[in-house]
């Protein structure tokens, strides 16, 4: 897959029409996408469970709401950190214990000390799980017309109202999509 075909650190936001519960009004940032298949995690699934109960060290970084979200239906007892790192974080400036996917955004290794990146980041969310497609399973689907494809901007990453996330990354959009965040919740009280 080349480099101009890759949806690495897109969104995929769920159409009206997606009817897989795992995914309504969701929006998933692609961590990968090759012919492999694609990992991602929904941005928009808070929990209620505080990242201290389960990652303590990491508690004071997270943004808010503090809490775990969850990633999509795979792995659920898993935990991937993803972290804005403002600034131009490339090469060997990136901080330990930090990988880029796409921009200002990347991955954290859980398994390193907190204080490694502590000064680093602008924002964490921890999710457990993640929302995986085997090779050709994602493209299948967007051809079916199940999400629509769009930027990512790192403030989705640490969005402080997830569930406003849909509306607003369909409303921001430059196109008719804009106006797919007016759609209804329960379209048949429309």
């Amino acid at each position: 897959m080349t480099e101009v075909s890759s949806l690495t650190g897109r969104l995929l936001v769920a159409t009206p029409a997606l009817a897989d519960p795992n995914f309504d009004r969701a929006v998933v940032l692609l961590l990968d996408h090759d012919e492999e298949g694609s990992l991602g995690v929904v941005l928009n699934r808070p929990t209620p469970v505080d990242v201290g109960d389960i990652l303590e060290g990491w508690a004071d970084l997270a943004g808010e709401p503090g809490v775990v979200f969850q990633g999509g239906p795979v792995s659920l007892d898993s935990a991937l950190g993803v972290a804005v790192i403002p600034g131009d974080a490339t090469g060997t400036s990136a901080p330990l214990g930090w990988r880029r996917v796409h921009g200002a955004i990347g991955l954290v290794d859980l398994e390193a000390p907190p204080e490694l990146l502590a000064s680093a980041l602008g924002s964490l969310r921890i999710f457990a799980g993640y929302a995986g497609w085997g090779p050709g399973q994602l493209e299948d689907e967007l051809v079916e017309g199940a999400w629509y494809v769009v930027e990512s901007e790192p403030g989705d990453v640490s969005s402080p109202s997830p569930e406003r996330l849909w509306r607003e990354v369909l409303r921001r959009q430059r196109s008719e999509l804009a106006m797919v965040a007016t759609y209804p919740d329960d379209p048949s009280l429309n």
